[in-house]
């Protein structure tokens, strides 16, 4: 590939396999295939970027060429503050190409789903069931006009048994669903799901309303996760900043804006849905500290938000697929473990609630939980269910509001759906925590 010169270039290869299949109410409804091959091209002059995306692989030169012809040269352009903060590295991580989903006949894969389909018909009152598979296998090649040249491989898979049980008059719809990054590791799961929506089948059975106010609430690492992803994950998304300077005085660096026993992190390293080695602008993953011990240390940003705010890139500039520019997105965002256990949260939540999993989470400087399912903290253990239709709270009150911890964290990844934001849906991204308890969160 030739560069053009006084002009900085970036190009990102894409190549993604998918597969999809699902079952409704036992019968086979879908079942595809696909490949994708594509490629993302910028050029960049100091003012102006140009950009376009393509899936003729042959033409990659002549499409650069194009947006080279639009841009004006400029002698200076390896000094401009945003071309100075792209990482220029070589380096090859194909981690998952050997064993990589492509390679798995498709009949397998039906027959891994079938298999779990009896679980839908075994309980009566489940009247209406889909099932899903899907996975993805794809690799990224990226090289730029520094002499970057980087390429990984990702993949993950994964499936979800979704039901409706009739109960009462009071239907009750949630999904089971498993993720991993090897194939092998989804087989065999039986005994464990058949517990999840058996435990999901006694909560709608017992669960009454709760009366609404104000209560302690201890959330599971899943529902912690939601919650930093939500509440604060997005606030810490640097393009956000750029045209507020309210919003940049109200999140400066070194401000006090929670409980000084509160973590939060984002990073590429972690395995799971957000694992991400370098970002689409060639930048290597980092981990970025949000939150240290309550205060704020860090954002998430892209070569031109790093140069906006006079701070280091922090590898998550992040794009869906090569039909998109990078734009400032998490990756993996989670909050770190503490020093408590679960006992001593729920011992500390005497008549609060007890959240194990959610429907959605929405939040920036509101934040709000859907949970899937609730339940009463009494004489420190978990107690009757209740149905929870949402619990919300400022976000810079209930950062402070957090007092407890456990040692004991989960990342939380998912094989469906994701972030997003702008035209961007959905982009892969993991979440987790420990179990936390927040006090004083408004339940409904």
């Amino acid at each position: 590939m030739q560069f053009p010169e006084k002009l900085y270039a970036d190009i990102r290869i894409e190549d993604v396999y998918k597969t999809e299949i699902m079952y409704e109410n036992g019968k086979l409804r879908q079942n595809k295939e696909n490949s994708t091959k594509g490629a993302f091209l910028r050029v960049f002059d100091g003012n102006r970027w140009y950009y376009c995306a393509t899936t003729e692989l042959d033409r990659l030169q002549e499409e650069l060429d194009s947006l080279a012809s639009m841009a004006t040269p400029n002698d200076d352009i390896l000094n401009h503050p945003v071309v100075r903060r792209f990482q220029v590295h070589c380096d090859t991580v194909m981690r998952f190409a050997p064993v990589g989903v492509h390679k798995v006949a498709n009949s397998e894969k039906l027959a891994l789903l079938e298999s779990y389909l009896p679980l839908l018909s075994e309980v009566a009152q489940i009247a209406v069931s889909k099932a899903r598979y899907q996975d993805v296998y794809s690799s990224r090649h990226f090289i730029s006009s520094l002499g970057a040249d980087v390429t990984y491989d990702y993949q993950h898979a994964g499936f979800g048994l979704g039901y409706t049980m009739n109960i009462g008059d009071s239907p009750y719809s949630n999904m089971q669903r498993l993720f991993s990054q090897r194939f092998d590791e989804l087989k065999d799961r039986h005994a464990e799901l058949r517990k999840l929506i058996a435990e999901e089948l006694a909560y709608a059975q017992n669960a009454v309303p709760i009366e609404p106010g104000v209560y302690t609430c201890v959330l599971a690492p899943e529902v912690t996760g939601v919650f930093a992803h939500e509440s604060f994950g997005h606030k810490s998304e640097s393009d956000f900043m750029l045209g507020s300077e309210m919003m940049r005085k109200e999140w400066a660096l070194g401000t006090k804006v929670g409980w000084e026993g509160l973590n939060i992190i984002d990073s590429g390293l972690p395995d799971g849905s957000g694992y991400v080695p370098y970002d689409d602008e060639g930048n290597k993953a980092s981990e970025t500290y949000l939150i240290k011990d309550g205060i704020l240390t860090g954002r998430l940003h892209s070569a031109l938000t790093a140069a906006a705010l006079d701070e280091a890139v922090t590898g998550n500039a992040r794009a869906t697929t090569f039909e998109f520019e990078p734009i400032v997105r998490m990756t993996s965002t989670y909050i770190a473990g503490g020093e408590d256990t679960l006992e001593s949260l729920l011992k500390g939540a005497e008549g609060g609630i007890y959240i194990p999993d959610y429907f959605h989470g929405s939040g920036m400087s509101t934040f709000t939980i859907a949970p899937a399912r609730a339940y009463r903290i009494r004489d420190g253990k978990i107690a009757e269910p209740v149905r929870v239709s949402v619990v919300s709270g400022n976000v810079m009150e209930t950062l402070f509001k957090i007092d407890g911890a456990t040692k004991e964290t989960k990342l939380c990844s998912s094989a469906y759906g994701g972030c997003g934001k702008m035209e961007q849906f959905p982009l892969r991204v993991a979440f987790g925590g420990p179990y936390i308890r927040v006090r004083e969160l408004t339940v409904q």
